[in-house]
């Protein structure tokens, strides 16, 4: 303790020397910042005021643990978009939009929810690609069908679905942030449906 108060009183006294630098005085510390002194003298300190224990001393009674909280969940549960039915009939009619509109994104929307493991996803998905193909190829021709807001989400909703079946094949399921743009996509699809836009 003695020590530690000299030490403390020796890194309080100025010690400074002053460098001359072209037109001013430069004032340059030759000791550590008082900062990095305290930090040691709070060391010196604590370690010089813990009660030294000697052979005959009992043993100290060993603390009380703390209660352990439980271990939070590892992996989030993953969202679920719904449930879907497995798309039975594939293509479109060619007669009403909407009705086709509507069957492909009823498509779409199963297969995106598809995990890893389900079965006939390859088949499922090279039905789904042509699908969209033939629905592009055929209603863009039509300027009333091109303008329309549920034609123009759709078409990019496709798009986003045909990248991922380039990108990755048809075997493989669609990651978990594209999933969750794609189901936006569908909400807003949906929605243009119902109000013939």
């Amino acid at each position: 303790l003695i020590l530690a108060l000299l030490a403390s009183a020796q890194a309080l006294i100025p010690s400074s020397r002053a460098v001359r630098s072209g037109r001013s005085n430069v004032v340059m510390s030759a000791e550590p910042s008082r900062r990095t002194f305290l930090a040691e003298a709070a060391v010196l300190a604590t370690t010089a005021m813990a009660p030294v224990a000697f052979a005959d001393d009992e043993a100290p009674a060993p603390a009380a643990e703390a209660p352990v909280a439980p271990a939070a969940p590892a992996t989030p549960a993953k969202p679920s978009y719904g449930n879907f039915e497995v798309p039975k009939e594939w293509g479109i009619t060619g007669k009403d939009y909407y009705y086709d509109a509507q069957r492909v994104v009823d498509h779409m929307k199963y297969a995106t929810a598809m995990e890893k493991g389900t079965s006939n996803m390859d088949s499922i998905n090279k039905n789904m690609k042509k699908e969209m193909v033939d629905f592009v190829s055929f209603y863009r021709r039509f300027n009333n069908v091109a303008g329309k807001q549920s034609f123009s989400t759709l078409y990019t909703a496709i798009n986003v679905l045909a990248g991922h079946y380039t990108s990755y094949g048809t075997k493989f399921p669609v990651p978990e942030k594209r999933r969750k743009r794609l189901f936006q996509e569908y909400a807003e699809i949906d929605k243009y449906i119902k109000k013939s836009r």
